[in-house]
């Protein structure tokens, strides 16, 4: 008997419950009929173009994204849009589309926590308490270390990107205690975790937010500030999601995109 795409969403309702995202996320099916059976799984952090042609030609059936295509509303799915032209190529392709977003940042096995986890913190708790269990990001300790190296140590765990890893902070100053949300985490500047901590780790910082929180820790206890790619920052959580499918879909091919989805593609330095 055949695996159809209602398998596969039965499990992954397992692994990551729909009633754990946030209010604003959209999670869950994109595309696809649940009565087409499924053979080969496709993870990635992103649905582009790239990772759309590497699903098809490998021959899956379904792409389990991280980030959801359809976040934002749209008003056309022309294609002549970029959204418009991903939908028509899954569909045109055989290939449906899930998303896996903030239900998969929840769990204790979420992307913050597998991140926290390669840079061997000792984790604590969530930054953001969910009422089903875990929550947003993760606070923990590490051994004591300088600012510095911490930021090396986090460098040679995630994929090499333009955007690198930057520091908002004192080289030599010491880290113990860590904030960590491997997504874009401005959010979260202000809770009182993230300001107990020696340093917040995240992605996507914008200069203000950036700026007022450094200016306001002088005046506290010094939380110096680390900023990478939101991509690589997510990406590492794919192998452990992909496992844990295959551990319930063991009759389902299941492998990991390499395509590296962030934005920028080269720095020019000063």
């Amino acid at each position: 008997m055949s695996i159809t795409l209602a398998d596969i969403t039965a499990s992954i309702e397992s692994l990551w419950p729909i009633a754990g995202q946030e209010d604003w996320d959209a999670s869950g099916l994109v595309t696809g009929s649940l009565t087409a059976p499924v053979t080969k799984v496709l993870f990635a952090v992103d649905v582009t173009d790239d990772v759309i042609t590497e699903a098809l030609e490998w021959g899956a059936e379904l792409i389990v994204a991280h980030h959801p295509l359809l976040l934002r509303g749209v008003t056309t799915i022309s294609e002549d849009r970029y959204k418009g032209d991903i939908v028509a190529r899954l569909i045109r392709g055989g290939c449906s589309l899930i998303s896996v977003h903030t239900n998969g940042d929840r769990v204790e096995t979420g992307t913050s926590a597998t991140l926290a986890r390669e840079l061997s913190m000792t984790i604590t708790g969530p930054i953001v308490s969910h009422e089903l269990g875990g929550g947003i990001g993760v606070v923990g300790t590490v051994s004591s270390q300088r600012l510095g190296d911490f930021a090396r140590l986090i460098a040679d765990v995630i994929p090499n990107t333009a955007s690198g890893v930057r520091v908002a902070g004192d080289f030599a100053s010491t880290v113990t205690t860590v904030a960590l949300c491997a997504g874009a985490g401005d959010s979260l500047l202000g809770h009182p975790a993230v300001r107990a901590a020696d340093v917040y780790v995240t992605s996507d910082l914008r200069h203000h937010p950036t700026s007022e929180f450094r200016e306001q820790a002088r005046l506290d206890n010094g939380t110096a500030l680390i900023d990478i790619s939101h991509w690589a920052a997510e990406w590492l959580w794919l192998d452990v999601a992909a496992e844990q499918l295959r551990e319930v879909r063991p009759d389902v091919e299941i492998r990991v995109s390499d395509i590296s989805t962030d934005p920028w593609t080269f720095q020019v330095v000063q």
